[in-house]
């Protein structure tokens, strides 16, 4: 059986709703998350999602963050409580079950400027989820991390890493926050399948034919443990949606899984 999941900031659901529907009655993955929706819960729009079949689940604040999760399949909610780290009232952590598998999608604070108290709170942030995992989940089992996670891991994930070294985003503090919380059982699953440079989720919108020239960077992402990494069959970006008119910044990546009866 394939499970193929995505993940997609939006950067507003209300903005790009019929771009993303249309994707998704084209590609039809099981699971997608979305962060930056941007919306109150009370303005998302799940009736047209609904309509066209998907389930949807939600945690929004006007007009920044947000996180969602979409599915043709019931989805069953987690605990999304990252503890006192994060700010009240914040929108950027949702967990949720699809057939059978835990999904966790994240929006991971951007982080300002380095020295900053906003990049310090990004470091904890990212730090406590390693925590959150280990309160709420075992590494043993499958399961998935998804979403913007604000950092670019390596080097071949910016398209300068030279010049681009210490800046938010690709910092070597981020860089260590990052891989501690990797070293609790994740495996990044695009790199399994995809290990050259040069493939990006996110062009700024500032850099002149940033898309054309490929000045990007990899900082979305899809984890999972090894239970469910050993399953992955292929992982890739689809840049179609981020040449449209009026897009996202970021663009699509995607994971597909072959799972048995017994891993589920």
């Amino acid at each position: 059986m394939k499970f193929t999941v995505a993940s997609f900031n939006v950067n507003s659901i209300r903005s790009r709703k019929e771009l993303l529907l249309e994707w998704l009655l084209t590609n039809c993955p099981d699971v997608i998350c979305l962060q930056e929706t941007k919306v109150r819960d009370i303005d998302f729009p799940e009736d047209f999602f609904k309509e066209k079949g998907f389930h949807a689940i939600y945690k929004g604040q006007k007009s920044y963050n947000g996180v969602a999760i979409l599915s043709p399949h019931p989805i069953t909610p987690l605990n999304s409580d990252l503890g006192d780290v994060a700010e009240p009232g914040e929108a950027r952590l949702l967990a949720a079950s699809v057939k059978g598998i835990p999904i966790i999608n994240t929006y991971i604070p951007q982080g300002q400027a380095v020295n900053s108290p906003k990049f310090s709170y990004k470091l904890s942030w990212i730090k406590s989820m390693r925590d959150y995992f280990n309160t709420n989940y075992l590494s043993t089992l499958p399961l998935l991390w998804m979403g913007d996670f604000n950092v670019a891991p390596e080097p071949k994930d910016v398209h300068d890493p030279k010049r681009l070294y210490g800046k938010v985003g690709f910092h070597p503090e981020e860089h260590l926050a990052l891989q501690y919380v990797k070293e609790w059982g994740f495996q990044d699953v695009f790199r399994m399948h995809e290990p050259e440079a040069g493939h990006f989720t996110f062009w700024d919108y500032r850099i002149p034919k940033g898309v054309e020239r490929n000045l990007g960077w990899r900082i979305d992402h899809i984890w999972a443990t090894e239970s469910l990494a050993k399953r992955s069959t292929r992982a890739w970006i689809d840049m179609e949606p981020r040449r449209r008119e009026k897009p996202s910044d970021h663009t699509l990546i995607l994971a597909e899984f072959e799972l048995s009866g017994e891993s589920i």
